[in-house]
């Protein structure tokens, strides 16, 4: 991926992640580091998406110029992310309560250091032939 996308990638779009934030919803304690042991789901998930799970990340040593952002505050982490292109809240810019299982896994794929970032297309804009078939059905509607 060159650059960063005009609009923040958003972490609960990435597959899987909504849900995970709706079981950390209904069970409070689905949130906290020890649910990965009880919760295969989580590690898969995280896996899947960086090519890591977060106990993996946590155990990969850090670049000598490493600022510990993974474990600074959430607030602070919210805006760190958003610097990089990505948002890490809900619809109503809530902070996502699973971020703590993909905090590390993510701060080490967006800085290069471990893992990979889901695949993203360049462009969001629909390709010349979706736009004109599009126009098309718009036409054959008028008829």
């Amino acid at each position: 991926m060159t650059g960063k996308p005009d609009a923040p990638r958003r972490l609960i779009d990435l597959l899987g992640v909504n849900d995970l934030e709706y079981r950390a919803l209904l069970k409070r304690d689905f949130a906290e580091p020890e649910a990965r042991a009880t919760y295969p789901e989580i590690d898969a998930c995280v896996s899947a998406l960086f090519g890591l799970t977060t106990d993996e990340a946590d155990a990969i040593e850090r670049p000598a110029d490493w600022d510990d952002i993974d474990c600074k505050a959430p607030l602070i982490q919210i805006a760190a992310f958003e610097a990089e292109g990505w948002d890490v809240t809900d619809d109503k810019r809530r902070l996502l309560r699973v971020l703590g299982h993909f905090s590390a896994p993510l701060w080490l794929a967006v800085r290069g250091v471990a893992g990979s970032l889901p695949f993203q297309p360049d462009s969001r804009e629909p390709e010349a032939w979706v736009t004109k078939l599009e126009a098309e059905a718009k036409r054959f509607r008028k008829r």
